[in-house]
């Protein structure tokens, strides 16, 4: 199971890391944490050491309730810091976290490798069109409704069949245009209760049925710290614990905001099945 970044075909049957770059001043965990070029550099580089195949970056937060932003405020939060970003790491595969075609286009222009849309393409029309067009992976999230508005939008016929109709949609959507390589992310915490979410985990082996790859992003969510009394600062060990689950179902990326610990979990887990 490989995909192609920038010509390089990367195994994801060995399970990578996605690194979290928010570049928002509202995010849930770290808004406002990485706004000056200096602190950018220093978290990416650790990142990068730590054991990270992937940087996502991000600059529209989509918790619920964020502040919603222009596409020219995304862009001018975003584009500088892709194109500082692949001068001072000239080999860093780039994830742009954007549900718009717009932004896509302008970072996949300056090197990006990766789009991360949280809409599958159904909050912009021309987000598949784009991605078809440039030919890089392209990671769909289910979600329902839009930011704003999923947290009243959590009524399923059935759960897992509904995610995967979405998906078989989607897929097909992308497909229909000619793109090759295509992640899913089941959209933990998106339009979707605490019990959904982990209903969700559970049977997240259903996802394999497509046979594609397989990101999931649990990092310091809400079904974590509210499940054990905590914030997000005292989540970490919940996420890795959530993330060996995630990782014994199927999932071949782990979106997170510590990457040190995910490389750990990771190799855990390998033991574990090959033992």
């Amino acid at each position: 199971m490989t995909i192609n970044c920038k010509g390089n075909l990367i195994d994801l049957t060995q399970p990578k890391v996605m690194g979290i770059l928010n570049l928002t001043p509202d995010s849930f965990y770290d808004g406002g944490k990485y706004t000056d070029p200096d602190s950018i550099i220093f978290q990416v580089e650790k990142m990068i050491l730590e054991g990270a195949d992937f940087i996502d970056v991000g600059a529209y937060s989509s918790r619920p309730n964020a502040q919603d932003i222009s596409t020219d405020v995304e862009l001018a939060r975003i584009l500088p810091v892709v194109e500082r970003l692949l001068e001072e790491f000239p080999e860093l595969l780039i994830s742009i976290d954007t549900y718009r075609s717009r932004v896509a286009k302008e970072c996949i222009s300056l090197g990006a490798a990766m789009i991360n849309d949280i809409s599958a393409g159904k909050l912009d029309g021309k987000m598949i069109p784009t991605v078809a067009e440039h030919q890089v992976p392209y990671v769909m999230m289910h979600l329902k409704g839009t930011p704003k508005t999923m947290q009243r939008q959590t009524t399923y016929d059935d759960l897992i069949g509904d995610i995967l109709y979405y998906f078989s949609e989607r897929i097909a959507a992308a497909r229909s245009l000619g793109i090759n390589d295509i992640i899913v992310d089941p959209g933990f915490g998106f339009a979707k209760t605490l019990e959904q979410n982990y209903c969700l985990l559970q049977n997240l082996q259903f996802l394999k049925s497509f046979n594609l790859p397989i990101l999931v992003g649990l990092s310091r969510k809400s079904m974590i710290y509210r499940l054990l009394d905590l914030d997000t600062d005292r989540a970490l060990n919940g996420t890795t614990a959530l993330n060996m689950v995630a990782l014994l179902r199927g999932a071949n990326i782990l979106r997170v905001h510590d990457v040190k610990e995910a490389v750990e979990c990771i190799k855990l887990t390998e033991a574990l099945v090959l033992s």
